[in-house]
């Protein structure tokens, strides 16, 4: 198989009105689209799961041909998957693609991946920050890892990237849902959260309550509350 072959093959699936939809929720001019759907791409992926060396000699000239390298990735086994991750992640180039590029390998080797998240989130690069974050709101949250999450999420660099700050936010309202109390009183105590290193930026720990305020999770009271909560 070669590029042209495999590109007439994925544009079989586009779909103009599909394409210019898909383009305007990307806000990135700089990124060519052909207007293929997700569930499309997802079948295309996982035809060529066990060829991803292949796709990986393919340029990234559109969106869906990066989507789907990252898509067939995603479908390995966690060990394979770790031969190709630091190779996924410098395509990320937008938020959809971000955000579905959620390997289910990581669920039984949470503790594993946790290194390579650090990482990511330490680079000053936004989208392997938000993938950093992403990542975590796919597969962490839950009461072992709760303490890391928060530390990670005040390590971001949510003032400088916009998309870092929306995925922080996203996770830090996860966070309120799920574990209401101990984030409410993480919310609260600035002071102490200073002290120990644990801060979020004004316009973070906003979101994040709006984003909390919207779910239907959450108690008309509880919601009420928070609100009284913003900076």
């Amino acid at each position: 198989m070669n590029y042209t072959e495999f590109l007439n093959e994925i544009k079989s699936y586009a779909d103009e009105n599909y394409r210019n939809f898909h383009k305007r929720l990307l806000k990135n001019d700089n990124i060519n689209v052909l207007g293929i759907r997700i569930p499309d791409l997802r079948k295309i992926a996982k035809k060529y799961k066990n060829q991803a060396d292949g796709l990986f000699a393919f340029p990234d000239e559109y969106y869906e041909v990066t989507f789907i390298k990252l898509t067939a990735v995603a479908l390995m086994t966690y060990e394979s998957f770790l031969n190709y991750v630091d190779r996924c992640v410098p395509l990320i180039d937008n938020w959809a693609t971000c955000d579905c590029f959620a390997p289910k390998c990581i669920k039984k080797h949470k503790d594993e991946f946790l290194p390579y998240i650090k990482t990511y989130l330490w680079e000053e690069r936004e989208f392997y920050q938000r993938f950093a974050l992403t990542t975590l709101l796919h597969f962490y949250v839950e009461e072992k890892y709760y303490s890391k999450i928060l530390e990670l999420i005040t390590e971001a660099d949510t003032e400088k990237f916009y998309y870092v700050h929306m995925a922080a936010a996203w996770l830090l309202a996860e966070l309120i849902i799920k574990f209401y109390d101990d984030t409410v009183e993480f919310l609260k105590s600035t002071c102490e959260a200073f002290k120990k290193g644990l801060e979020v930026d004004k316009k973070t720990h906003n979101k994040a309550i709006q984003k909390a305020c919207e779910s239907y999770r959450l108690t008309a009271e509880q919601k009420t509350f928070l609100k009284r909560l913003k900076l």
